[in-house]
């Protein structure tokens, strides 16, 4: 049996780069067919580690998770009615969407681990529909969350 890879194989072999909101990614698609001038669907890899956070972030489009190796990843979110869930990507839950204009950021929960992940946006993802929440206005909009926000927004 071949040892488990580690976060930093994966970094290495994919050739993941620091994203803004916290772990690694690569774009891996952009469709060619556009509407509006956009992309109809991206998708990218994206690796988490334990002592690394996605940080609360939303996207004008549905973004869907898919699965690849390592530990499950937890993505936390707070819809617009201000009310808090929670999904688990990983072995026996492979798949999961996040809506679009959800707050939403991820975590590994187990000390060590990682998730590698897919992430496929539609339509595609665009930086400019991208919003990297702010600690205070979050606690502000969501008090009764802000244990979750204190630990996934920058301080």
């Amino acid at each position: 049996m071949m040892p488990r890879k580690t976060a930093q194989d994966w970094v290495s072999e994919l050739g993941l780069m620091p994203h803004p909101e916290g772990g690694w990614y690569k774009e891996t698609y952009r469709a060619e067919h556009a509407l509006a001038g956009r992309a109809v669907s991206t998708g990218i890899y994206f690796l988490l580690t334990h002592d690394n956070v996605s940080n609360f972030h939303r996207i004008d489009a549905d973004e869907m998770w898919h699965f690849y190796a390592g530990d499950p990843l937890s993505v936390h979110m707070i819809d617009v009615a201000g009310d808090y869930s929670a999904i688990t990507v990983g072995p026996g839950a492979f798949q999961a969407v996040v809506p679009a204009g959800v707050w939403f950021g991820s975590t590994v929960e187990r000390a060590g681990g990682y998730a590698l992940v897919g992430c496929t946006v539609s339509p595609g993802f665009e930086f400019a529909g991208f919003e990297l929440a702010k600690r205070e206005d979050m606690l502000v909009k969501f008090p009764s969350h802000s244990q979750i926000i204190k630990r996934l927004t920058p301080s």
